[in-house]
Formats: C-alpha cells, sequence, structure tokens
C-alpha cells in the first residue's frame, strides 16, 4: 500500500486545549471577566499536571520563540477501580511558521518497546499499555522512542467523560461512513445510520467504542474517535453555547489533564492559529499478527521512519 492509497486529507482540526480560548472568544464584558477566571482557575488548579519526561523550561522557550511544537494527545479509558490504558494516541504538530499542522495517529495496538521508569520498561508491548504501567510519563517516553521524536505537550482526555462532554455542548454531528445496530444502547438499542448523524453523550460513546463492525477495525475507530473530538470542539466554540460555559469547563476539569497552563494556552492560541489553516491528518498502518496469542499491530521499520521524516520535516 503506498501513502496516497492511505487516509491523508486536509481538514479542520482545533486542539483539545485550545477550545477553552475559542469558548472565552463569544465573551463580552463583565460576564467575559468571569468566564475568563473561572477558565483560568480550572486550567491551572484542576486540569493542570506537570511530567518528568518533558522539559518544561525548553518547551517554555521554544512557545516564546514560536517554535514548532509537538503535542502528544491520549484518549484514556480510566474507569472506577482501574489505572486504565490509553485507547487513542495523536501526535498533533503545529508549524507556524509555515502556517500549518498535521495530526498523526497511532495504533493502541503497535507493538513497542516500553519506555520509562516502571519495571515493564523495556518489554516489547503494546504501545498503549504504557499508559496502564507508567501513566502519561511512560506514555510520553514510549512514543518518543518509538517515532524518535521530541514531545513539548501532552493532552489527556479520560473517554468516559465523552459523554458528559457531548452532553454539556448541547450534543454534536458527526459523518457515519459505516452503518451498525448497537444493542447495547439504552438496552433498546440503536441504529447508528450512515451519513450525516446527530448524537446525545451515550450515543456519542457507543459511537467510539464500537470496534468489530467497522471493516477496518482499529483503524476505523480512530478516524470515529476524532469525529466525535471535532464535532465536540465545533459545537463548544460555537455561540449557541455561550451559556453553557460553565457546564463545559466542569466537565474539561474532571476530564482533562495536561501540562500546558493558562498563559500558555493563550499564547498558542495568539501565536500558533495559524497553523490550523492547513491540516493534514494520516493514520499510521501495520500488519495484525499474534504473538504468544497476543493480537499486535506491527508496524514495519519504512512506515515508522516515513512518519518520523513527516515530524521531522514540521520541525525543520
Amino acid at each position: 500500500m503506498n501513502r496516497s492509497d492511505r487516509h491523508i486529507k486536509k481538514k479542520k482540526w482545533w486542539k483539545i486545549p485550545l477550545i477553552i480560548i475559542a469558548l472565552l472568544a463569544v465573551g463580552t464584558g463583565a460576564y467575559a471577566y468571569t468566564v475568563y477566571s473561572g477558565a483560568k482557575n480550572t486550567v491551572d488548579e484542576e486540569m493542570h499536571e506537570e511530567v518528568a519526561s518533558i522539559d518544561h523550561e525548553v518547551t517554555k522557550k521554544k512557545v516564546k520563540e514560536e517554535k514548532p511544537l509537538n503535542i502528544l494527545l491520549m484518549g484514556v479509558d480510566e474507569r472506577e477501580d482501574d489505572v486504565g490504558r490509553s485507547d487513542a494516541l495523536m501526535v498533533l504538530t503545529l508549524d507556524p511558521g509555515d502556517n500549518r499542522s498535521q495530526l498523526i495517529s497511532i495504533p493502541r495496538d503497535a507493538r513497542t518497546e516500553l519506555v520509562g521508569d516502571a519495571p515493564e520498561a523495556g518489554m516489547l508491548d503494546k504501545i498503549n499499555h504504557a499508559y496502564a504501567f507508567g501513566g502519561a510519563d511512560m506514555t510520553i517516553s514510549t512514543v518518543e522512542n518509538f517515532l524518535d521524536i521530541d514531545l513539548d505537550y501532552y493532552v489527556r482526555l479520560n473517554m468516559e467523560g465523552l459523554t458528559e462532554m457531548v452532553d454539556a455542548v448541547g450534543g454534536i454531528t458527526v459523518q457515519n461512513e459505516v452503518s451498525w445496530y448497537d444493542k447495547g444502547y439504552y438496552k433498546k438499542g440503536y441504529h447508528y445510520q450512515k451519513g450525516e448523524i446527530q448524537l446525545n453523550g451515550p450515543q456519542a460513546i457507543g459511537f467510539v467504542r464500537m470496534r468489530y463492525k467497522d471493516p477496518n477495525g482499529d483503524f476505523g475507530r480512530n478516524k470515529r474517535q476524532r469525529a466525535v473530538i471535532q464535532g465536540i470542539i465545533d459545537k463548544g466554540a460555537s455561540v449557541a453555547s455561550v451559556n453553557k460555559i460553565g457546564g463545559i469547563m466542569d466537565v474539561l476539569g474532571k476530564n482533562v489533564t495536561t501540562n500546558m497552563d493558562f498563559e500558555t494556552m493563550k499564547d498558542l492560541m495568539l501565536n500558533y492559529r495559524s497553523a490550523r489553516q492547513n491540516m493534514t491528518t494520516y493514520q499510521m498502518t501495520g500488519q495484525g499478527t499474534k504473538i504468544n496469542g497476543i493480537y499486535y499491530i506491527q508496524v514495519q521499520e519504512q512506515e515508522i521512519q516515513e512518519v518520523r521524516n513527516m515530524i521531522k520535516e514540521y520541525n525543520s
């Protein structure tokens, strides 16, 4: 399969943390100040969490000089009494100098070496297991080693919070490419029709979790995850959602963690906003295989090198 056969396309895609700034842009006067203060407190007190695997002084210098940035987006399936694992991994590269950005999806079952301080470091395992063994730190180190890149920021989204997020913005609209019937929805069943569909929170979580009825397997699932995140951001940034900002911030505070503070988010909005003018997306591919009875995606070295070059070209 050559590169032109893979899923590469231009797409408008707001960065997850920048939804906050987009929401603030629609407010005015005292109300805007109240929203601003509340958002700043939510980000800095509830969402902000630095990690040892990223040199934050180096990153702050890059932001100040408006250099390209690499941001790891982690969708984590984290439930009560469960440490969780990364359900979706994407690397977002912002290049403000050339007004462009790209989003690369990594298969969650990709087999690679785990890197970090946990006892499992050095093992060959699924890349999404890095989060279960060593949290965000190990995931960051493992992705950096896998793609031979430096990550500047991470954004962790608890996928369980998608239900609340979608309902907080009043539902979303997505484009569905595969028709299927979900028997588990509200124990009544729900038909996800092909084409443009509207989803509430429970419907959205069913939309992103479906796997085996999609002929493209995990690759199709990753695409649906991106569609839901896109739908949340598009709806959240709309004027119709002004009165929902408080609820949205509450949901973000409970379900999103990042090493960006509020001032960094403002800097990205002001100085990196042009990067969204030319967005491309890419799905890494590989061959499904079983090793010792465990299913993996074996990503060929040629594919890994191609993706490394794609990211480094944006950082040059």
